[in-house]
């Protein structure tokens, strides 16, 4: 019998609880390399973000994930998540 659990994780921005899937997880791969990461499974040290413009641009300003990936994100990937919404 195979069960669907929800998995939940916390927003790096708005420290809410929420589901997975309505957020994107943002990832630091060994290399280095910041990236998005569409399938929730790549290696790395990885932050979420609310699918929210408002928040996005609030984690832009305020740099949330460069301290939670503890590296530099520059603002393509910023960028990059707002014309994914």
């Amino acid at each position: 019998m195979i069960v669907n659990k929800t998995i939940y994780r916390t927003s790096c921005v708005s420290r809410k609880l929420l589901e997975r899937n309505s957020m994107f997880r943002i990832v630091r791969t060994p290399q280095g390399l910041v990236m998005i990461d569409e399938t929730y499974h790549m290696l790395g040290r990885g932050a979420y973000l609310e699918k929210d413009k408002d928040l996005i641009l609030l984690a832009k300003k305020h740099r949330a994930l460069s301290r939670a990936l503890k590296c530099e994100v520059k603002d393509e990937i910023y960028d990059n998540l707002l014309s994914k919404l």
